[in-house]
């Protein structure tokens, strides 16, 4: 059993129990609790944790857990109807609603129940995690001199470098700023490039947190059809034309959700197209640290073979450690660059010392690259096992590009399947899954689901989730 399901049981069990104990009454110690439900110290701290934020339990350092007092009697609701107004009260000035829609991101980041296989992470599962890497890196970090004071708005020059020999030999460290995550990269980039009510043109499907980034920011995604080799660029120059955009985003690797590379006849066209059209290429490169083991060697990134500066270039370290490990970067050359500096200045300062000191342990140390390989053997053994479980066990369903990195497959369903009664089905039957709309900026050509094999526990898990699967298809298609 998993930490998450474990404290969620213990919590539960508690909770039951509550009634035993008079109000301001103490529970049993943390090492009866330990001893009778046979759990782990953490296991007993965070349970406790969850009661004390649900109100139900107080915990007094040294002294022990207590079942709260009743609370008083609460206060009146307030009347925030007025809201409404005011939320939309400049709907008839701009253009593009700024509502913000994040079930699309959330999918991928909210943790299943306990039991439900979760097949819609968009993270490694801990078990693939560097988790002692990252300690490691973390304590020495902190002993470092000055790890604790404030860091180069720009970032560590040294961090800055690293990223910038990771993009290839024509980018330079003072071209690099360090940024919190790829979200947050994503989010400085749209909002320098482009002004609200603007077009942007985004891969059509694309990651669903690119489009909620765009529309909060008040601009309008318009779709350009990816195929297995990437962005059509017939249909990308079509689009520039049409549009007047000056801003494309794009994943030449191992595309989110569709695992396409960019084709090489294909990233000339690509900047070709965009610099004729005095555009922007946003270069979302976020799992490229995430190849497979039969992948063979990879494309640079489109910013390597871009003198001129089309390229605003994004790349990540979150996905091939931890979600909390949200260290990033930006790289782009020219005044563009200025105007990133100051946005992300503006947004946040910088990103926090000890984690930029952190990243730069954990990249130089010998368990950098053990854990690389590590994970990219893996990768490919749950790709493989999750292709040929789906192979077998569910045929009507299509997958129309097996990819060579990434941690995902795009599964393409019978026309007319209803992707809402396919995943509330799955959910039923213990396997949680991203279904495809929320991929589309607009009318989605066909049914699709994304399929994540990174965030499950193991092979075996693959295994009997695919077979959840077929009992949740069979339930929808008769």
């Amino acid at each position: 059993m998993n930490e998450r399901s474990s404290v969620a049981e213990l919590a539960d069990h508690l909770r039951q129990e509550l009634h035993r104990y008079s109000p301001g009454g103490k529970l049993p110690s943390s090492r009866a609790l330990i001893e009778r439900y046979r759990v782990s110290p953490v296991t007993v701290s965070r349970a406790l944790a969850q009661l004390a934020a649900e109100g139900l339990v107080v915990t007094r350092p040294g002294a022990g857990a207590f079942r709260a007092r009743p609370r008083r009697s609460a206060e009146p609701a307030g009347d925030t109807s007025w809201q409404e107004v005011a939320l939309s009260a400049d709907g008839a000035a701009d253009p593009v609603p700024r509502t913000v829609d994040a079930s699309g991101v959330t999918v991928s980041l909210a943790a299943p129940p306990p039991g439900v296989i979760e097949f819609n992470g968009g993270y490694l599962h801990p078990g693939l995690q560097p988790e002692r890497a990252m300690a490691a890196a973390l304590s020495r970090a902190g002993r470092r001199p000055g790890a604790w004071g404030r860091p180069p708005l720009d970032g560590l020059p040294e961090l800055r470098a690293w990223f910038a020999r990771g993009i290839g030999a024509s980018v330079t460290a003072a071209e690099v700023l360090v940024a919190a995550g790829g979200q947050a990269a994503l989010t400085t980039a749209l909002r320098a490039l482009a002004p609200p009510g603007a077009p942007v043109l985004v891969e059509s499907p694309t990651y669903p947190g690119m489009l909620a980034v765009a529309r909060a920011a008040g601009l309008r995604p318009v779709p350009v059809p990816v195929d297995t080799d990437g962005v059509r660029p017939d249909l990308l120059a079509g689009a520039f034309a049409a549009t007047g955009a000056r801003v494309f985003v794009c994943q030449p690797l191992f595309q989110n959700p569709t695992g396409a590379v960019l084709a090489a006849a294909r990233r000339g066209e690509v900047l070709r197209i965009a610099r004729e059209a005095g555009a922007f290429v946003v270069e979302d490169d976020f799992v490229r640290r995430l190849v497979h083991e039969d992948a063979g060697p990879l494309p640079r990134p489109l910013a390597a073979d871009d003198p001129d500066g089309v390229v605003v270039h994004v790349g990540s370290l979150t996905k091939a450690t931890s979600p909390s490990f949200r260290v990033a970067a930006l790289a782009a050359r020219g005044p563009v660059l200025e105007r990133l500096r100051a946005i992300q200045v503006v947004d946040s300062f910088f990103v926090p010392r000890p984690l930029q000191e952190a990243a730069l342990e954990l990249v130089g140390s010998p368990a950098w690259p053990r854990h690389l390989r590590a994970v990219s053997a893996e990768l490919r053994t749950r790709r493989d096992v999750t292709t040929a479980a789906l192979r077998l066990r569910l045929p009507e369903v299509t997958v129309p590009h097996v990819p060579s990195g990434g941690y995902s497959l795009w599964l393409r369903l019978p026309d007319g399947t209803d992707e809402s009664a396919v995943t509330a089905a799955a959910l039923r039957a213990g396997v949680a899954l991203a279904p495809g709309r929320p991929y589309f900026s607009a009318e989605p050509p066909a049914p699709h689901l994304r399929l994540s094999f990174a965030a499950v526990a193991g092979t075996e898990e693959i295994a009997e989730g695919v077979r959840r699967l077929r009992t949740a298809f069979t339930e929808v298609l008769t």
